[in-house]
């Protein structure tokens, strides 16, 4: 599953990375892109496709949480989800459903996030990554494996 994670704290960031290099080790079939900002992340979903791209809602090039979803939305046929500590998060992404928009119903609040459990089993960074597609989406991915 190739994934996009835009998020603009750092030491976030890093705990990501060393994920992405212990499911790398491991041979879970992840391949996790970092953007530190929605730029970036603009820049990569044109040159690259992704099975999902999950985002924080305030980037510092995107303070709006419904225009970053908007923007990614724009960008291609991906899943989206939201993970963030912005307490808006629950209303920016049910305005998002309400539209059409490709994404996961349910917003993660990025400090109930269990890195250190990534780390220590990358496996669970996948199901993770399962848990936030929609269903219809994997059943046809799974059946022609």
């Amino acid at each position: 599953m190739k994934v996009l994670w835009i998020e603009d704290h750092e030491p976030v960031r890093d705990m990501l990375a060393i994920v992405a290099d212990k499911a790398a080790r491991a041979r879970v079939q992840i391949d996790l892109v970092l953007a530190p900002t929605l730029m970036e992340a603009e820049r990569r979903l044109r040159l690259e496709r992704f099975d999902l791209v999950i985002t924080e809602l305030t980037l510092p090039d995107s303070y709006d949480g419904d225009m970053t979803i908007a923007r990614i939305a724009n960008m291609g046929r991906h899943r989206i989800a939201v993970s963030t500590a912005n307490p808006d998060r629950d209303t920016i992404v049910d305005t998002a459903l309400r539209c059409g928009c490709n994404i996961a119903p349910a917003p993660v609040f990025k400090a109930n996030l269990p890195y250190n459990r990534f780390i220590q089993r990358p496996e669970a960074m996948l199901d993770f990554f399962f848990d936030q597609m929609d269903q219809a989406t994997i059943q046809p991915q799974i059946a022609a494996a």
